[in-house]
């Protein structure tokens, strides 16, 4: 998509994140907001020309050195249009300006490529979850 106006910080209304979640198959979590990005280094976001929210990401994490980037989000109409990548790239981006020099993202192994089109080497890891 040409002309990705990927903004930091962008103000977001509650219902939005929880609508776009819903939008790609996820839950909508609306519970989480606001209070997500009270726990949150930064976002970034972008609108279509009608002002809706098409995309959206996040860095979490100590601010001293390392961040987690998560739940990147393209809204099914706009992918496939580079949003996700430069949304990506914009987050990191910001995460360099402010010193964080170490990135971790987990992925599902179909979205391999595309992390590693971002620039991610992938590695062995692990993830707890609560059952």
């Amino acid at each position: 998509m040409e002309n990705c106006n990927i903004l930091i910080n962008l103000e977001i209304q509650n219902h939005e994140v929880p609508t776009l979640r819903q939008a790609v198959g996820w839950e909508g979590r609306d519970s989480d907001y606001p209070v997500l990005f009270e726990h949150c280094l930064f976002w970034a976001g972008l609108r279509d020309k009608n002002g809706n929210l098409i995309a959206f990401g996040y860095m979490v994490g100590p601010g001293i050195e390392h961040g987690y980037l998560e739940d990147v989000i393209v809204h099914p109409s706009y992918q496939g249009k580079g949003i996700g990548n430069a949304l990506v790239k914009r987050l990191m981006k910001e995460a360099e300006d402010r010193g964080i020099s170490i990135v971790t993202v987990t992925f599902e192994e179909s979205n391999r490529s595309f992390y590693e089109e971002c620039g991610f080497t992938s590695c062995p890891g692990g993830v707890w979850r609560k059952h």
